[in-house]
This record gives structure tokens, sequence and C-alpha cells, in this order.
């Protein structure tokens, strides 16, 4: 990672509220805001992100699940629709 872009990604999350500067230093530190929007995302992905994503990808489950049943509808237009448009797949 350079410079300009670590200056970047600082000034991004210092501007939404993230962080903030610790005065007279070069240091940040994490605001109350973005230690709760931390914890919200690690718990959205172990709770939803990670097991849908293993439920679309367990080969040995028997019935597939709502959410493989979904993905493959999904899948199938978008197949049907690049055909009917006569697009190279």
């Amino acid at each position: 990672m350079t410079s300009g872009q670590m200056i970047y990604d600082l000034r991004r999350l210092r501007l939404h509220g993230l962080i903030e500067r610790i005065p007279h230093t070069h240091r940040y530190q994490v605001t109350d805001s973005g230690l709760r929007h931390a914890l919200f995302l690690t718990r959205a992905y172990n709770r939803l992100l990670r097991t849908g994503m293993a439920e679309l990808t367990d080969p040995h489950s028997s019935d597939p699940p709502p959410l493989r049943r979904a993905a493959t509808a999904y899948e199938t237009a978008i197949n049907q629709l690049v055909e009917h448009a006569g697009l190279a797949a």
C-alpha cells in the first residue's frame, strides 16, 4: 500500500466519522460509531454471509436449501435472457 493510498483511506474513514486523529500526532483512534459499525459488519458477515455461502456450496445436502434454489433460479433466468438476446455465453 502506498502512502497515497493510505492517506486516501484514512481521510475517507475520518470523513465518515469512523476514526479520529489524535491531536499533535500522526495516529488515529476508532470512534464509538466506528466500533459499532465494525461490530455490526462482523456479526452480519458471521451470521448471514458465511452461513449463506455455506448453504450455496454444500454438496452433501439431499434437499437443496431455499437460498440455493433461489440462486439456481436466478442463474437460469440470466442464462435464458442471454440466450434470448443472442449473446455469447
